[in-house]
């Protein structure tokens, strides 16, 4: 199985509460999907293309979330419909300050499909 990995930050206005949506908030991305090449790769045509999901996930960060749930489920189900080589997606986003009183660190979610 090869994979490649993503990992990018966005600010974004995900989040249930009035505030989330209007401050917003870093998040941190980490993609990786996986796929069987049939053959050695040796040119860009035969691999999966990374640009093209890194616009796909910023696209996805402008439109807000109430649940990072909702976000990350939806994240991996379309990239295995619209990257067909993909074979399994992992997801990660880690929102970087959650709005919890007193807490140092961050909060996320992940979701791990497979074909």
């Amino acid at each position: 199985m090869l994979t490649i990995h993503l990992n990018v930050t966005f600010f974004a206005y995900h989040g249930l509460y009035d505030e989330e949506k209007k401050l917003g908030n870093n998040f941190d991305i980490e993609l990786r999907v996986g796929h069987q090449p049939k053959e050695k790769i040796t040119n860009i045509s035969q691999a999966l293309d990374y640009v093209s999901m890194y616009e796909f996930v910023k696209a996805k960060m402008q439109t807000p979330y109430e649940l990072l749930e909702t976000l990350a489920m939806e994240v991996t189900q379309e990239i295995l419909e619209k990257f067909h080589p993909a074979e399994e997606v992992f997801f990660s986003i880690t929102k970087k300050q959650p709005p919890f009183a007193g807490i140092q660190g961050s909060a996320g979610v992940s979701h791990f499909l497979k074909r």
